[in-house]
């Protein structure tokens, strides 16, 4: 562990996560549906800081973002588990660098989180479930994979940049 959360700049900008999601910012948004925040968030962080830091800060996230939501979905499983990948990815191969990587791995994880949380759904009203409910679970996960692929090489990369500087390790 390279010791990112004792970084207080670091931690800090965690709470905005929550803000974002908030604010959902209409200029920032396809159908009316944001980017997934807490994925902007985690990649670069799993990425710099390690497995372990990983699932620990998408466990904190995951239940901070549940807190504000009223769904029976929950972000946390999904959270831990990119927090886990991306994290062994930043330990065990080559330094990501390109953009467009970036924007692929935010792409994949606004996918697991929007469908973990889509099949929780899902499974909470027993599986039956009029086209309504299907066709608007879908169009959200698309549109925010989309947003969050597109923002993705912009936002992480400098969050990459920044706290891989300061990573003492």
């Amino acid at each position: 562990m390279n010791r990112l959360h004792r970084q207080p700049i670091c931690v800090v900008s965690a709470l905005m996560v929550p803000l974002f999601t908030l604010m959902a910012p209409s200029w920032l948004a396809i159908a009316g549906v944001g980017p997934a925040w807490a994925v902007l968030w985690l990649l670069p962080w799993s990425l710099v800081d390690g497995p372990v830091s990983g699932v620990m800060a998408g466990l904190g996230l995951g239940l901070v973002l549940d807190g504000l939501s009223l769904d029976i979905g929950s972000q946390v499983p999904a959270l831990m588990l990119l927090g886990w990948w991306w994290g062994r990815l930043g330990r065990r191969a080559a330094p990501i660098q390109r953009s467009l990587n970036l924007g692929l791995l935010a792409w994949i994880g606004a996918l697991v989180v929007g469908l973990g949380v889509l099949l929780q759904i899902w499974w909470g009203h027993g599986l039956v479930l009029e086209l309504g409910l299907r066709s608007w679970g879908v169009q959200t996960l698309l549109c925010q994979s989309l947003v969050t692929a597109l923002v993705a090489p912009l936002l992480v990369s400098l969050q990459l940049l920044l706290w891989r500087r300061r990573s003492p390790g």
